[in-house]
């Protein structure tokens, strides 16, 4: 090994490309291939999502569609089974109120909660809940329990 042989260890370097806009000895110079004018040619261009080079975009030349309810209610779901597996957990015994299913983490405090018929229920609980499915309201009523609307 000596000066004459030395070279960076394999997979080192990355960069083999020419230093461009370094003058027209180097093969790189004048407009430093960016070609000439334009908005691709200039410094500080950055290309816009979406942009088209000035034609209508995509976005734009497609009409707007749909309907947003702006009173709409969000409910957060929750199921007779998932009140059964909580009576056989343990976590509940006879009530099942807003502040059980917020510790159980099926709801949020700032949510709504309605209660949805899957599954089946076999204990006898006393269910609150800002909206009831006819469903889930007849089988606990058929277990015994009772329903509170919140």
């Amino acid at each position: 090994m000596n000066l004459s042989n030395l070279q960076p260890a394999e997979g080192s370097t990355h960069n083999q490309n020419k230093r461009l806009g370094r003058g027209e000895g180097s093969g790189k110079g004048g407009t430093a291939s960016r070609g000439h004018k334009g908005a691709k040619s200039r410094s500080g261009y950055s290309k816009k999502i979406g942009f088209e080079g000035g034609q209508m975009p995509l976005q734009r030349r497609v009409p707007k569609f749909g309907f947003k309810n702006i009173n709409r209610k969000e409910y957060q779901g929750v199921n007779l089974d998932t009140l059964q597996l909580l009576v056989d957990n343990g976590v509940v015994t006879d009530t099942v109120d807003f502040t059980a299913l917020v510790d159980a983490r099926l709801a949020t405090k700032n949510e709504l909660v309605k209660i949805l018929g899957r599954g089946e229920l076999k204990a006898k609980l006393k269910v609150s809940g800002h909206k009831f499915t006819a469903t889930a309201k007849a089988a606990i009523e058929a277990a015994g329990g009772e329903v509170v609307i919140l």
